[in-house]
């Protein structure tokens, strides 16, 4: 059976790459930068948000690694002051992870994604196009943590 997506599928898979190479930064070592962290703590980073959170074992699950693998770099995190956890209100002993205002600057100056080239690419971008795009890909992001939560609660489509 066709898969009804297939086209949309092969979109993605064609676009994501061109963005990643035309942008991509070269890898950065622990103590090449001010923020201390290496490519793997920045990998983690760029999956959280100051606005919305994610559990640790979400995170977990969406990185391929153990939670207790996770657990180490996410405390070495939290103590640099890149990442707060925040209380679930309904559960106290379960919480989520967000990024502090420190852990977005460390963010971005540590993506994959180097910013000075993100910035050239949305440069030629009409301004109606670049709000499409970014509207897009936060749209395919949010799609992509709910499927992430979802692989957490172990539900599957």
């Amino acid at each position: 059976m066709k898969n009804t997506f297939s086209r949309e599928i092969r979109l993605v898979q064609r676009c994501y790459p061109q963005i990643y190479l035309a942008c991509h930064m070269t890898h950065i070592r622990a103590a090449s930068t001010q923020f201390r962290i290496s490519s793997q703590d920045s990998s983690i980073l760029v999956h959280l948000d100051a606005s919305s959170q994610i559990t640790p074992r979400q995170l977990a699950i969406h990185l391929g690694i153990l939670p207790s693998t996770l657990s180490a770099s996410l405390k070495r995190l939290q103590g640099l002051g890149y990442l707060q956890k925040v209380s679930n209100p309904t559960d106290r002993r379960s919480f989520s992870l967000q990024l502090t205002e420190q852990g977005i600057e460390a963010m971005s100056a540590t993506s994959v994604l180097n910013p000075t080239l993100v910035s050239q690419v949305l440069a030629l971008l009409q301004p109606q196009q670049r709000r499409l795009a970014l509207k897009g890909l936060q749209i395919l992001a949010d799609a992509s943590l709910r499927l992430s939560a979802q692989k957490a609660r172990g539900i599957s489509r």
